[in-house]
């Protein structure tokens, strides 16, 4: 199922969603967890192990999160772009993207450990640049990755949908609102990548102050 989703194989993947019997969904589920905890781990060990462990267990909670709020809404998005997709349709779709996102940070992690391991401790004058990098690294590559497996989609909504401008109509609001909604929902998790001076605590007092775009603004201007 996951090489037709990578290889956008649209009829296989409907054909195997429409049976009623299929599996599609707990795979799904289970490389959700194993790849985002997986990449989780990976950015937060630089702080500490236990910031690891910490953003190992929220990354998947604020993937899953992410779907269910986006679940309802991009529901009504596809009906109101003609694509003809029914509710469970929506949330197969979704559930698949996210796991093709999985996949894809996932498979970063040993990556992101070597990186990790050479890079200054949290502790040296380096800190503060290297944590800047981190922030602006690390959403680069969830939002690539991201827009990666929601376009994997396309050829699974050309199937269901009437026609190719309703398919590429449905697949612009589900992206839109995956990496909105995501981005903002990572932000009231914080901390995620582990500020240097700051201690390692599985969530902030402050999770309500500020909002995710006012950050990566910090990010960019800090060195300036």
């Amino acid at each position: 199922m996951f090489q037709d989703l990578l290889l956008g194989r649209g009829n296989r993947l409907a054909d195997q969603l429409a049976q009623p019997a299929s599996r599609a969904a707990h795979r799904a589920v289970a490389v959700i967890l194993l790849g985002c905890g997986l990449y989780g781990v990976s950015i937060g060990w630089w702080r500490s192990p236990l910031m690891g462990i910490y953003v190992g267990i929220k990354l998947p909670a604020i993937i899953f999160l992410t779907l269910l709020v986006n679940g309802i809404l991009n529901g009504m998005l596809a009906i109101l772009s003609g694509s003809g997709l029914t509710f469970r349709q929506t949330a197969d779709c979704l559930l698949l993207s996210f796991a093709g996102f999985a996949l894809v940070v996932g498979s970063l992690a040993p990556l992101l450990f070597f990186v990790t391991w050479n890079a200054p401790p949290p502790v040296s004058h380096e800190a503060a640049h290297f944590h800047q990098s981190l922030l602006l690294g690390h959403t680069f590559v969830i939002a690539l990755a991201g827009i990666a497996a929601t376009r994997r989609l396309l050829g699974l909504l050309l199937v269901w949908c009437p026609d190719r401008t309703s398919a590429t109509r449905t697949l612009t609001g589900w992206l839109a609102g995956n990496l909105f909604a995501g981005a903002q929902i990572s932000f009231l998790f914080r901390p995620v990548f582990g500020t240097p001076h700051l201690p390692v605590v599985f969530f902030r007092p402050d999770a309500f102050h500020g909002s995710f775009y006012e950050s990566i603004w910090w990010a960019l201007n800090r060195g300036h």
